[in-house]
């Protein structure tokens, strides 16, 4: 399939191109946004929609996290890091404030590619330290999400004056397979946020072998997980007081909705979330508050609910770090430095391809 690009290297429309001011051209010469999937119609064939088509069919129901990144969803995303009870954003931040200057120090000049980038906001604490050693910057972003990749991009390179961006509108799994030598004398694969956690053993275990595909013997890997802690902290941080949680865990019905020419009644379901302890993760569900058929058009499915029945539509595992050091040193990642906050509840692992 061959996915639209406006015209121009940066793949956005030049219509405009007559009233730009000179500095507009200087930041149009800095950035390059690349469309591995289409934006508005990647999921609408039957081939990348099995996984939806897969997952409401089984008992029980779930759904990828992927489906959670609309325009909107990203956004609401963005609202949850800023909330108090979600402690993971500021946590992982003030390490990054800490120590993003060793983390330059030990990577020297390379090139900072972000798995999921959102928006850039802790990506900023690393490009200071850069900044500060005196290196070039340069930032390849990944997002699904094109509208808060294109406007994070512009908002750096008009902070950042030397900054060239080469953005990928992208799952994980294709930039990684897609990724061009790195321009610098390395590169730092960064997966930071805690989104490992949404991956189940299985799936932790082919993104890692991934990564490693992705790198050259020497390159590195940085990595930010959410760590053990108590119940009622975790459950706080995914059932916030003012619903924005609850509102991002719907929108993946109503981003179904628009991808598949679907029916789904959003008031007639609910967020609920609570902590594993078997399994030490978070579970995020939306369940049926009534027997209903609901349908997805342009799939061809119906899919039937009995009241009170779940979809599992995140999971957000809490690791123990010694173990994931393990795990990763066994895909050929050593890790070299590890930081954690003061209470220990999350850590962040840089990490370095080893020889194959």
């Amino acid at each position: 399939m061959q996915f639209p690009k406006s015209s121009g290297s940066t793949g956005f429309s030049q219509s405009k191109i007559g009233d730009r001011s000179s500095s507009q051209y200087a930041l149009e010469d800095r950035l390059q946004i690349e469309y591995l999937i289409d934006p508005v119609n990647a999921q609408t064939d039957l081939e990348s929609a099995q996984d939806v088509i897969e997952g409401l069919s089984k008992t029980p129901k779930s759904l990828p996290p992927r489906y959670f990144y609309d325009d909107y969803g990203s956004q609401l995303f963005e609202q949850i890091c800023d909330l108090p009870e979600y402690y993971l954003t500021r946590t992982e931040a003030a390490i990054f404030q800490e120590y993003a200057g060793a983390i330059a120090q030990l990577t020297g000049a390379c090139e900072i590619v972000e798995l999921g980038s959102g928006s850039s906001s802790k990506t900023r604490l690393l490009l200071d330290a850069y900044q500060q050693q005196g290196y070039p910057l340069r930032y390849l972003p990944i997002d699904v999400s094109a509208g808060i990749l294109e406007s994070s991009a512009r908002t750096l390179l008009t902070d950042y004056s030397s900054l060239k961006i080469h953005g990928l509108v992208s799952t994980y799994e294709l930039a990684l397979e897609r990724l061009s030598p790195a321009p610098l004398p390395t590169r730092m694969i960064c997966f930071i946020g805690s989104t490992l956690g949404n991956l189940n053993p299985q799936e932790c275990d082919v993104f890692f072998s991934q990564v490693t595909q992705a790198s050259q013997t020497g390159e590195y890997f940085l990595l930010g997980i959410d760590l053990q802690k108590p119940k009622e902290l975790l459950e706080a941080a995914y059932n916030d007081s003012q619903g924005v949680t609850a509102a991002f865990n719907l929108n993946m019905l109503s981003h179904l909705n628009q991808q598949f020419d679907g029916n789904f009644d959003l008031t007639q379901f609910e967020h609920w979330s609570f902590y594993n302890e078997s399994l030490q993760q978070i579970e995020m569900h939306l369940r049926s508050l009534k027997a209903q058929t609901v349908e997805l058009r342009d799939l061809g499915v119906a899919i039937a609910f009995q009241s009170g029945e779940t979809i599992l539509s995140e999971i957000s595992r809490k690791f123990n770090l010694a173990q994931i050091q393990q795990e990763l040193e066994s895909k050929g990642l050593q890790p070299i430095q590890t930081w954690t906050d003061p209470n220990q509840w999350f850590g962040l692992l840089l990490c370095q391809r080893c020889n194959s």
